[in-house]
C-alpha cells in the first residue's frame, strides 16, 4: 500500500463517523491535490444519485455517475472523475473528485476503503441512511430495510442482487441470505397483512429462520422452527409465505423448501425454465408442520430469478403483467448485472402500471459462475 492510501486509511478509522467524507477530503487535498470531493449515494429505489452535501440528485442513465455505478469502473468526464463505492458486491454509491490526477488506481482502492467505512458506521450515525433517501420512508419499509442483509454481494463464484417495491412503503414482502465458504443461503418472504403488522410478521419469520440457520440446522428443519415461532405468536391467524433455497457453491446443487413461495425461473442459455417445486403450506399456517427439500441443479452461467406474486399480479389499463411479459424481460435482461436486472425490472413494472406498485413486490437475481 502506498504512503498516501495509508494516510488515507488513517484518516477515515480516526474521523468521526458523520464526517468520513469531509476528513477523506481533507486527506485528498494534501495528498493528491484533489480540492472537490462528493459522495453520490444510490436512493431505496435504485432509481437516483443523491449528494450528500446537497446539490442536484442525478436521474439520467447518461451521466457520468450514473455510468460509474452501473459500469462498476473509473469515468473520467471533463474536470471530473468518477469511481464506484463498493463493498464485497454492495454498490453504495459513487464519488465524485475534481480535479482530474493521476494515481487512478490508489483512488478507486480509496473508494473502496470509503465503503468499508461507511458500512461500519451505518448503525452510529443517521447521515448517511438519511442523504440517501428521495422521501420518507413508511413505518413498515423502515422495519424491512433494516432487516435486509444488504441489496447486492459478489463473490467469484455468484453474483447476487434483491430489491423491494414500492421502496419507500413496502410492507411484508422481503429477503435474506447469507454465504459461507460453499454454500449460499438465499430466502424471500412475503407476510400477511397490511402496514406494520405485515412487517413485523416478515421479521419474526426472518430471525427466527435465521436463529435455526445458525444453529446447523438442516433447511427443511429451518422451516419447522420458523413455521413454529409463527404459529406460536399468531395461532394459525397469521402466515408467512417463503422460499428458502441453499446453493453449494462449488456443484451448483440446490436443495429448496418451497413454503407457499414465489415464482422461480432459471434462464440458461437464453431459454427461461419455470423450476417447479412442491408447493408446502406457509410459515404458521397450521401447528407442527413438517417440511420437506427439495433439490435440483443449476449449471453454469445460469440466472436464477425469484419474484413474489406482487410482479406477476400488477395490474394496468393494458393488463396483467403475467408470465409472458415477465419471461421476456428475464431473457433480455441477460446482459445486465443482477443489481441492473433487479432495478430495471421494478422500473419496468413501474412503468406498466403508471406508478407506484399497489402491491408488495420482491426481485431476488442470481447469477452462478463456478470457478
Amino acid at each position: 500500500m502506498h504512503e498516501r492510501q495509508a494516510v488515507a486509511r488513517r484518516a477515515l478509522a480516526e474521523a468521526p463517523a458523520h464526517l468520513l467524507v469531509e476528513r477523506l477530503a481533507e486527506c485528498l487535498a494534501e495528498a493528491y491535490g484533489i480540492d472537490d470531493v462528493e459522495l453520490y449515494q444510490v436512493d431505496y429505489r435504485l432509481a437516483a444519485l443523491l449528494p450528500l452535501g446537497g446539490g442536484e440528485t442525478l436521474t439520467s442513465g447518461d451521466d457520468p455517475a450514473w455510468r460509474s455505478f452501473d459500469e462498476q469502473a473509473e469515468v473520467v468526464d471533463g474536470p471530473a472523475r468518477y469511481l464506484p463505492v463498493t463493498m464485497r458486491g454492495e454498490r453504495m454509491g459513487v464519488l465524485r473528485l475534481a480535479p482530474v490526477t493521476g494515481h487512478a488506481s490508489e483512488l478507486a482502492e480509496i473508494a473502496t476503503m470509503l465503503a468499508h467505512e461507511l458500512s461500519a458506521v451505518r448503525g452510529s450515525t443517521d447521515r448517511y441512511t438519511v442523504a440517501a433517501r428521495s422521501r420518507r420512508l413508511s413505518l413498515a419499509a423502515e422495519m424491512q430495510w433494516e432487516l435486509l442483509p444488504g441489496r447486492s454481494r459478489a463473490r467469484p463464484a455468484f453474483s447476487l442482487a434483491g430489491q423491494l417495491e414500492p421502496a419507500y412503503a413496502v410492507r411484508g414482502d422481503s429477503f435474506d441470505w447469507a454465504d459461507d465458504a460453499d454454500r449460499l443461503y438465499l430466502t424471500t418472504l412475503n407476510g400477511m397483512g397490511e402496514g406494520v403488522a405485515a412487517a413485523s410478521l416478515t421479521s419474526l419469520a426472518t430471525n427466527a429462520l435465521r436463529n435455526a440457520r445458525r444453529a446447523g440446522l438442516d433447511l427443511g428443519d429451518q422451516a419447522a422452527l420458523a413455521d413454529q415461532a409463527v404459529w406460536a405468536y399468531h395461532g394459525g391467524t397469521q402466515h408467512v409465505s417463503a422460499l428458502l433455497l441453499q446453493l453449494d457453491l462449488a456443484t451448483g446443487l440446490v436443495t429448496a423448501v418451497d413454503a407457499g413461495s414465489p415464482r422461480l425461473m432459471i434462464l440458461r442459455d437464453g431459454e427461461v425454465i419455470d423450476q417447479e417445486l412442491v408447493a408446502q403450506f406457509p410459515l404458521g399456517m397450521f401447528e407442527g408442520t413438517m417440511y420437506h427439500e427439495q433439490r435440483f441443479h443449476l449449471a453454469a452461467g445460469d440466472r436464477l430469478m425469484v419474484v413474489s406474486d406482487g410482479v406477476l399480479d400488477a395490474i394496468s389499463a393494458a393488463g396483467q403483467y403475467g408470465d409472458q411479459q415477465l419471461a421476456s424481460f428475464v431473457r433480455d435482461a441477460r446482459s445486465l448485472a443482477p443489481l441492473q436486472a433487479v432495478r430495471s425490472l421494478l422500473a419496468d413494472l413501474r412503468a406498466f402500471v403508471g406508478g407506484d406498485l399497489v402491491d408488495d413486490a420482491v426481485a431476488v437475481c442470481l447469477d452462478w459462475a463456478p470457478a
